[in-house]
């Protein structure tokens, strides 16, 4: 291995890395880490663990520091990063160079892992705890369409497009749930759409922790294995992943924030701001899980949902109020329905707020600091409207059927939610007879509307 001699008259190593991820300059010691990943100088950093740091710095706009073990050759390498930005680039120093033993599994493990390895996969691929591509096997993108090098650091999912098996179930997410091996997930390759079987090990690392998975993907001949179909997930699927998830995760994410707000104490900089990141994982993670119980929900052949009179004005204000301080903290406006304002519709009041508290979200989300969300009731002659609008970066129109199935995002690799949230508004807005759609050009922000059966206005209610 060709690693930094820690015993060098300077034992830091510097780089400046562009807004861009791509690597400027380079002490050697980096340079030649850098190109044992597969990059080089010009272009995008190529060991994952640094370029997620210099992600991480760029989209916060503070100093970042982290401890990393990173793959070299047949040896690991622990390393302490600190990321700063300065102006239009981030400037790594990166100390420690102390060399580790790689990740191997223990015991009976070990023999599951060389049969696994030794299967008749296609290529291999390895992911980090947060499911994060560590490795890729290189030879297999010009055969299968992709660029190995450029998902490197990337979520897996940028990679595969998850599909559910027979029973309905996603084994990637039960493995993960469970930590134990997977077995049998279908998928699609990401822009081919070709199909492919997943199978994976867990790996832990030093202290016996979840570090991962070890992974091999086997390409499917469509015409021997037809994609599988769609099917609800199981009952006993998400019911014990709730169970299992929803308390340790409310832990979690109640402890981090405390840290982060040093309620009992100031606390170095560093560990509030990593602090921070576990509470805003951990919310992330219970919204999946939220979302998937929702999924099992809404697939079932016997749905449906308990109709009644809603004021349809005053879920649109009561969603936009709750979506009120995240909105002030993103700089963005949100202009709701007038207090005294009535649009009588049938629908469930709280399936219809979750709806209208995802449309805003969104639309928050993707709208650029000093910018206006409406949210706007208009009435038909059978039906009542709301018309979410932002003034974002907009949606392309192949995108815009996509955008509603399982799992699909108009750009995986953005900060956001997991790929439901606007599947299941819709089946909820055609369980309650009403419909979702989708208007948009890019460049030109998006309109969203939410239609519900109207209620004729009673005596009393009219103005």
């Amino acid at each position: 291995m060709n690693a930094y001699d820690p015993s060098a008259e300077n034992p830091v190593a510097h780089a400046v890395v562009g807004m861009d991820g791509v690597l400027h300059s380079a002490d050697p010691a980096l340079i030649a880490l850098n190109q044992r990943a597969g990059g080089d100088l010009g272009r995008a950093l190529a060991v994952p663990q640094l370029a997620t740091i210099t992600r991480l710095a760029r989209r916060l706009g503070i100093i970042v520091s982290r401890g990393v073990v990173v793959a070299d050759d047949d040896a690991d390498i622990d390393l302490w990063v600190r990321a700063q930005p300065e102006g239009d680039t981030i400037r790594l120093a990166v100390s420690g160079w102390r060399e580790v033993q790689p990740w191997q599994p223990i015991g009976p493990a070990s023999d599951a892992r060389a049969t696994f390895l030794a299967s008749d996969a296609d290529w291999r691929w390895d992911t980090d705890a947060s499911l994060c591509l560590t490795f890729v096997s290189l030879e297999a993108g010009p055969r299968y369409g992709f660029d190995a090098i450029a998902l490197l650091g990337q979520p897996l999912t940028q990679m595969f497009a998850l599909e559910a098996g027979d029973d309905g179930a996603l084994p990637m997410l039960d493995a993960l749930a469970r930590r134990r091996a997977m077995t049998g997930q279908p998928a699609r390759l990401r822009g081919s759409g070709r199909p492919v079987m997943l199978s994976a090990e867990v790996r832990h690392d030093r202290t016996g922790a979840f570090a991962g998975f070890v992974g091999a993907a086997r390409m499917v001949e469509a015409e021997v294995t037809p994609a599988p179909v769609e099917a609800p997930l199981s009952t006993t699927f998400t019911s014990g992943l709730d169970r299992a998830l929803r308390a340790p995760l409310a832990r979690i994410v109640a402890n981090a924030d405390s840290i982060n707000a040093q309620a009992d104490g100031p606390v170095q900089p560093d560990y509030a701001d990593y602090a921070a990141d576990i509470a805003s994982a951990g919310r992330h993670l219970l919204e999946l899980v939220n979302d998937l119980v929702d999924l099992q929900a809404v697939e079932r052949p016997d749905f449906t949902l308990a109709v009644e009179r809603i004021d349809l004005a005053d879920v649109t204000r009561r969603a936009a109020g709750l979506l009120s301080v995240r909105a002030g903290n993103a700089g963005v406006t949100i202009a709701r329905p007038a207090l005294g304002e009535l649009s009588w519709a049938l629908g469930d009041f709280r399936r219809v707020l979750q709806i209208l508290v995802n449309l805003i979200g969104n639309a928050v989300r993707y709208s650029p600091p000093g910018s206006q969300v409406t949210a706007v009731v208009e009435r038909g002659a059978r039906d009542v409207s709301v018309v979410v609008t932002d003034q974002g970066k907009g949606i392309a129109p192949e995108d815009q059927v996509r955008i509603f199935e399982k799992f699909e995002r108009v750009d995986p690799s953005e900060a956001g939610g997991n790929g439901l949230g606007l599947y299941i508004a819709r089946r909820l807005a055609r369980a309650m007879q009403g419909d979702l759609t989708v208007e948009s050009a890019p460049g030109q922000g998006a309109r969203f509307v939410l239609t519900l059966p109207a209620d004729a206005p009673r005596g009393e209610d009219q103005r």
